[in-house]
């Protein structure tokens, strides 16, 4: 292989749907519900609601992981993580993350700049209750984003977590629990032929209106 793969030539076309101003919602939460409904009942999307969040760590360099978006209202969106984890701690510090949503098959995407904080205990109890036993497990089990020995480590800690839970509930651990991202910013992009995208941004202002406006792509 040469010393660089040329790319250049990696192009498609893109020409699926198109975003203007006339037929777009005025807050972009239902916007947001629009396009998720459409990437959802699409079989070509297998995780509708996976998304990217990136967040600044200590080094003022962004770090960006997929999770798993939960809900989402007219307040913000929703996941859930392990407090002491990378995401974690950077989230805790900066009570700010970017989300992305990506799907090719809709040749669309969605990014939102928001401010974070944790939801309610009850909230984050009652989600975790809700998933099935062997991710309650796996979530107890794992020091998330610490350095660990090997895979046996948490293979045996699940093995003994399964034993001294076996007919019992499993307590949500205190360091495990739910965000809710409140979006300043997001910007709806649609894919167009030529280049030419559709990017229509919604701004949120002091008045706590949405401000609508379009980008060049």
């Amino acid at each position: 292989m040469n010393n660089s793969e040329n790319l250049h030539d990696k192009r498609r076309v893109y020409e699926k749907s198109q975003l203007i101003e006339t037929e777009i919602k005025q807050n972009p939460i239902e916007q947001f519900r629009d396009w998720f409904l459409d990437a959802e009942n699409n079989p070509e999307v297998s995780e509708s609601n996976a998304m990217a969040i990136s967040t600044v760590e200590k080094d003022g360099c962004p770090r960006t992981r997929m999770v798993l978006l939960k809900s989402y209202n007219w307040e913000g969106f929703i996941f859930y993580t392990n407090y002491d984890s990378r995401k974690g701690k950077s989230l805790e510090k900066t009570h700010k993350a970017c989300l992305n949503f990506f799907w090719p098959s809709l040749e669309r995407q969605i990014i939102i700049k928001a401010n974070v904080e944790r939801i309610a205990e009850n909230l984050s109890d009652g989600y975790f209750h809700s998933r099935p036993k062997g991710s309650q497990l796996g979530a107890a089990v794992s020091p998330q984003s610490q350095e660990i020995p090997n895979r046996d480590f948490l293979e045996n800690k699940l093995k003994d977590l399964e034993k001294e839970f076996e007919n019992k509930e499993i307590p949500r651990p205190e360091n495990w629990g739910g965000y809710i991202a409140k979006p300043y910013e997001i910007e709806f992009w649609q894919g167009r032929p030529n280049r030419l995208h559709d990017r229509i941004i919604y701004t949120l202002t002091e008045d706590f209106d949405w401000k609508i406006s379009r980008l060049a792509p």
